[in-house]
């Protein structure tokens, strides 16, 4: 049975809390699973979603718990988009530089590479900021 054609568009809307994070991997995994994702591939989804909600609850929200995160996903043909969606404060991925990895090591430093995480993970990833109302992040990965 093809249960692709099933879910075209779904959305899961959760606080700002870190405790959320749990019930945001299991959806997210059971989506991917249904899709026909391989176990690899759905492990990289599950990761770059954690990444970028996590981001949102510390940076957006600033630990605020009260904060909403919207997360849509819909799938077209082969490809997975996966939409998250926040109010919280607005920042620019673009002054974010790329990590030395090398050196973040041997610094021991922890944290600090969700963005990057996120890029290495799927197969594109689109920020956009709705200045005075919302940030949205889009992570995209194709069924192979």
């Amino acid at each position: 049975m093809n249960t692709s054609n099933k879910i075209s568009n779904v959305q899961l809307k959760i606080k700002s809390k870190t405790e959320n994070l749990s019930e945001v991997r299991s959806f997210a995994e059971k989506i991917a699973n249904q899709l026909g994702f391989s176990e690899d591939s759905i492990s990289k989804i599950i990761l770059a979603i954690d990444e970028a909600c996590t981001n949102i609850i510390k940076h957006a929200y600033k630990y605020d718990p009260d904060g909403d995160i919207i997360i849509s996903f819909s799938f077209n043909g082969n490809k997975l988009s996966i939409s998250i969606l926040d109010y919280g404060n607005h920042f620019d991925p673009d002054k974010i530089p790329e990590p030395d990895i090398k050196e973040y090591y041997k610094q021991k430093k922890s944290g600090g590479l969700g963005m990057f995480l996120m890029k290495k993970l799927m197969d594109e990833v689109v920020y956009s900021t709705t200045s005075g109302s919302y940030n949205q992040v889009t992570l995209i990965k194709y069924l192979s």
